[in-house]
């Protein structure tokens, strides 16, 4: 039994990140940082040895591909990735998005998280300055037909 999961962004950061904490990020996501030091870890928790959301291509557990952009917009940053994720990988991950909450300007719903065995995740959702995670399993809910919109 393996202890993986999926886990997806899609935030809005703003554009207040400091170029520290920018960096940062762009390390864990598998992106150039710093010119001077592509190939160094960014300033940041010195517990972290590999980035955390650089993962690239076909995903080994959970089907599909893994992959990470950030780009700047109108609104600032935005964050858009799909990783799998190993469980001793969640305390360095929740210490990454806290730092970057303070820098959002969304609040609700930025992504989610899903054991790979289950069928429906945790959403992932920024709320009072925490990150806090909110099941999506109702008691006797089943699935429902996707139609389009209704």
């Amino acid at each position: 039994m393996s202890d993986l999961y999926e886990l997806q962004l899609a935030w809005e950061l703003g554009d207040t990140l400091p170029g520290e904490l920018l960096d940062e990020l762009r390390w864990h996501l598998g992106l150039p940082h710093n010119q001077e030091q592509k190939q160094e870890p960014a300033p940041g928790d010195p517990a972290e040895k590999d980035p955390l959301l650089a993962g690239r291509g076909p995903a080994s557990r959970i089907g599909g591909t893994l992959g990470s952009e950030l780009a700047r917009g109108r609104r600032g940053w935005s964050l858009t990735t799909r990783q799998e994720v190993h469980a001793e990988m969640l305390s360095g991950l929740h210490r990454l998005l806290k730092r970057l909450i303070a820098h959002t300007a969304a609040t609700g719903p930025v992504g989610h998280i899903r054991f790979y065995e289950d069928d429906v995740p945790d959403l992932l959702v920024v709320h009072g300055g925490e990150i806090l995670r909110q099941p999506l399993r109702l008691a006797g809910s089943g699935y429902e037909p996707f139609d389009g919109l209704v």
